[in-house]
């Protein structure tokens, strides 16, 4: 049987605390079906030039991490990761900048990572990359003599032509790609932009019927393999904590009012200060929801120290704050605002409570809290999400009352709706978006992609 080799920026090694995220939770799902390897940053750097990979093993797992020089990871990560490729990959051109001095970090670590990968990998492996910031990474091992078939998932979206060029690399990224066997995007509309890209002129790629592609003088496939999420944990979660000492005090202080919930990393991609916005227009438009809601948005800091970041964090404070002061009561407080993190298991027992899911990214891959609140409700009295339409969930969760995060008033009749919506049109609404879930939960995510890496070798057998 093949091993599988899991490949990321960053490693989840086992430890208490707080929970893994998406793509954590994502590729431990492929590990825990027949083991294998997870290799990747250890989170540590060096000002020296880093040493050999460190080796643990656990739940018949091995998590295989190394070290980076710091200056290259300054380049790689806070550099062309973050400054370019992550605001180009959501179309937020205005935080976008380029410089070639990151640009070659970010190709320097990826062939660092590939350099220490070749030393452990197997003859029957399969390796599945995930993530921008290793676009490269497949180059890097076909280089180095990798013939085993290798796989690349993207866990945010992929743009459109005209905003991929911006880039001055872009023909770099898209060759780079063309070194997968396999390359999985979230949505059929992430994966057309994608063969849109190789189809322009300057790049003449050709796709067969069966959605092969060819380009580069490569071969590959590429398809939407949407994430999905742990239905049965997110529901076990989310009933067993709900007797969590943090969970009673904030039903307590409450006080039978409905909790709308947001849940996001604080970062610029999720547009929260308009999510803010949306609310307070609610406040305006239907007065008989003050004293009656109470909105909770966990917002945990994220790249702490760079200055976008900082402002977004300083732009909410402020919004937050002058919401409370123009509608606050004495006896009821309209948001709050919470900017650190807290475990998933208990974040699953809130979503529980709370009669609306509020989750409006300007942009998303997929976005997995949305399907998290939907998998964490009581389906006898479920609260309804309220969802951008301009993540990935949406396709999945069209029963969600869908909004742009850019209409104020959008955003804020949406919430109406939601807080008034019936009973039984909650429950309907509800089992249709959870069958959706159950159907294309984390699991079958993952056999999905590894199923199809694994078909590759055995068509070139």
């Amino acid at each position: 049987m093949s091993r599988l080799v899991a490949v990321s920026n960053r490693v989840a090694a086992p430890k208490g605390g707080k929970s893994a995220g998406g793509l954590a939770v994502g590729i431990l799902s492929a590990l825990n079906r027949g083991g294998g390897v997870w290799f990747g940053w250890s989170g540590k750097t060096t000002d020296r030039e880093p040493g050999d990979a460190k080796v643990s093993v656990s739940g018949g797992i091995e998590y295989v991490t190394v070290d980076l020089n710091k200056e290259d990871y300054d380049g790689y990560y806070n550099g062309f990761s973050n400054n370019s490729l992550w605001p180009l990959l959501h179309f937020l051109l205005g935080y976008f900048s380029f410089s070639r001095r990151q640009y070659s970090a970010y190709c320097r670590v990826n062939e660092f990572f590939a350099r220490k990968l070749v030393t452990i990998l197997e003859r029957d492996d399969i390796i599945w990359v995930h993530d921008y910031h290793l676009f490269p990474l497949g180059t890097e091992l076909r280089r180095a003599g990798v013939t085993q078939p290798i796989g690349f998932f993207l866990h945010v979206p992929f743009p459109s032509f005209d905003v991929l060029r911006v880039l001055p690399c872009y023909v770099d990224i898209l060759r780079a790609l063309a070194s997968y066997d396999v390359v999985g995007f979230q949505t059929e509309r992430d994966l057309w932009a994608f063969q849109d890209c190789l189809m322009q002129p300057e790049i003449r790629g050709g796709i067969s019927s069966d959605g092969r592609v060819s380009v580069f003088q490569r071969s590959f496939k590429a398809q939407a393999f949407p994430i999905g999420i742990d239905v049965a944990e997110c529901q076990l979660a989310a009933r067993e904590n709900l007797d969590n000492r943090q969970v009673l005090r904030l039903t307590k202080s409450l006080q039978q009012r409905k909790l709308i919930i947001g849940v996001d990393r604080l970062d610029y991609s999720k547009g929260l200060e308009l999510r803010f916005r949306g609310y307070e227009t609610l406040l305006e438009n239907y007065p008989s929801v003050r004293g009656q809601v109470v909105y909770l948005q966990v917002a945990p800091p994220t790249r702490t120290g760079v200055r976008a970041y900082d402002a977004i964090r300083a732009g909410l404070e402020s919004a937050a704050g002058n919401i409370n002061g123009r509608y606050a009561e004495m006896d009821w407080m309209p948001i709050r605002y919470l900017n650190r993190g807290y475990s998933r298991e208990l974040l699953m027992s809130i979503f529980r409570l709370a009669a609306v899911g509020l989750v409006t990214p300007i942009r998303d891959g997929m976005n997995l809290v949305a399907k998290e609140y939907v998998a964490s409700q009581d389906p006898e009295d479920p609260g309804v999400p309220v969802l951008s339409t301009l993540c990935g969930a949406a396709r999945e969760l069209s029963d969600a009352v869908l909004v742009n995060p850019y209409d104020r008033r959008g955003v804020a009749d949406g919430l109406q709706t939601a807080i008034e919506m019936p009973l039984e049109e909650r429950r309907q609404r509800h089992r249709s978006m959870l069958q959706n879930l159950e159907a294309n939960d984390i699991h079958a995510w993952s056999r999905r992609f590894v199923d199809s890496l694994t078909g590759c070798r055995a068509a070139s057998a």
